[in-house]
Order: C-alpha cells, then structure tokens, then sequence
C-alpha cells in the first residue's frame, strides 16, 4: 500500500456544457452545472478536481476553455482536464486558460511518439495518461473515445509503456466498473500499481467508504477519482432547479436522500480512521 498521502479527486465529465454521467461511459445523463459541483467539492476538501470533455475524441472538438477558466478563479487545488486532446496548440490552450495539467489517451494509442514530444515540452508533471481498459472473456483489453473502440493491447503492458514514454502519471479507468458504484477491479490496479513507478490513480467503482478503503488498502494507488458517489450525493445541494437536473431518476433519488453532510470530509475521516494517510482539510 502506498505509504504518502492519498489524493481524493474529483471527475467531472462534461458534454455541452453540462455536468453528465453514465454507466460503462453511456448512457449519459445531464446532472447540472460542473462550476457548482466543483466550487462545492474544492470547498469540501477534495484534493484535485479533473474535467473530461466526454464527447470531444469523437467530435474532433474540446471546448472546456470557458470552465477551465472559471473554475481556476476560485480553486486552490491542482485542476487537471482531458478529452479530446491532439496536438501541442491544445495542450497551450487549456494551460493558458488555468488548467496545472492535461489528461491525454486516444492520441497517445494512435502516437505514442506524441506522448514522448508533449513531455519534454511540459514536462512530466503535466502529462498523465487516463488507460481505460475493458475485461472481456476473461482477457484486458485498453480502449479510446469513451470506451467506443477496442485495442487489443495488455493494460499493464501499456501502462509500462507510457511510463517509459515520460508521463507523470496514470488514471485506469475500468469501463466495465465505470458508474456501477459496486467496488473497483483491484486484480488489475494491483497488477499496473506494482509494476510502474509513477503514480496510478484508480477510477471507476466507488459506491462506499468502503470501496474506497478496499482499493486504497489491497493496492499501491496514489489517488481514487470518483465521479457517481459524489455527484448523485451532492446533486441534492442545489436547491435552484435549474441547477438540479436529474430528473426523475427513482433509484437515485432513493439511494441518496437529500442531506447535509459533507460527504467528502465524512470519506476523510473515514480512511484516517483506517489507517490511510489523507490530506487534512
């Protein structure tokens, strides 16, 4: 288990303008305003805050300049933003509008060389990697475009691979974990966390304190990045309709009841008692 601090992180993915969320990274539905979510998770103690232009691989488009900047004005916390990212210009674009990093996947797997090009001009420190990986008949496979296409690589095999190329870091998203909030694939973040150096943030699975601790505790992750267990708790925050729009999804509405309690600091304090070295708030 990774003996420094865990970052908790929160993943806002965005498509028009719109705070959205899935499962398996379909099935999206519109949640609300990003800037209100991220205002309220920096607030709470959340330790980065990551946007991803869901839609922008498959557009040919990332336009999340307006947010990167807004939400910069009022953050004290590393903000980082992917999605649709393919040449040095964009990665320029978005670091002048505020962002501290740049999450990049689909351009790396069609260049690897690109990967190796950004880093010596960024530098490592502002380059990580997001590996989405799918399980399918008992084998791994990495995936690009949200999980859309494919690629008949080994994760761990790419994961040593871009470390090798330069990146400072790695987000493993599991596709078919992403939003079910039933726990994390930790057979597979077990595997990439002892084998590359850099740090390994896992993405997709949390439902729990639980998870969390479990993934933290069987692994040598640096960070979670959460996205449904934060977003459908703190939804029921905005009192504004026009802020709340989740519809009249039931299960959710049953699932988290409106409360008051900061979610984040709760998780904290949690994994503190558990023997998990966090941040303070």
């Amino acid at each position: 288990m990774n003996k420094n601090f865990i970052r908790i992180i929160s993943r806002l993915d965005i498509k028009n303008n719109n705070l959205i969320k899935g499962i398996n990274l379909e099935g999206l539905r519109i949640l609300g305003e990003p800037l209100n979510f991220a205002n309220i998770y920096s607030k709470h103690g959340v330790d980065e805050i990551c946007y991803v232009d869901n839609v922008a691989t498959l557009y040919g488009t990332n336009n999340l300049s307006k947010f990167i900047s807004n939400t910069a004005k009022n953050l004290n916390i590393p903000l980082s933003v992917g999605g649709g990212i393919r040449s040095v210009h964009d990665i320029e674009k978005i670091l002048v509008s505020g962002a501290d990093k740049v999450c990049i996947n689909s351009a790396i797997i069609d260049n690897i060389d690109f990967l190796s090009k950004i880093v010596k001009l960024f530098g490592s420190s502002t380059i990580t990697v997001i590996i989405e990986y799918i399980k399918y008949k008992n084998k791994y496979f990495i995936s690009k475009s949200s999980g859309r296409d494919l690629i008949h690589i080994d994760p761990v095999t790419w994961s040593k691979k871009v470390e090798d190329a330069g990146a400072g870091e790695i987000i493993l998203t599991s596709i078919n974990n992403e939003g079910l909030m039933r726990g994390f694939d930790i057979e597979i973040i077990k595997r990439i966390s002892s084998t590359v150096r850099i740090p390994v943030i896992a993405h997709g699975g949390a439902g729990s304190f639980h998870d969390i601790l479990d993934v933290i505790s069987k692994s040598n992750i640096s960070g979670v990045s959460i996205a449904s267990f934060f977003h459908y708790h703190y939804y029921t925050w905005f009192k504004n309709k026009k802020y709340n729009k989740i519809g009249n999804y039931s299960f959710l509405k049953k699932k988290f009841k409106k409360n008051n309690k900061n979610l984040i600091f709760e998780l904290k304090k949690f994994l503190k008692k558990n023997s998990i070295n966090v941040r303070h708030l």
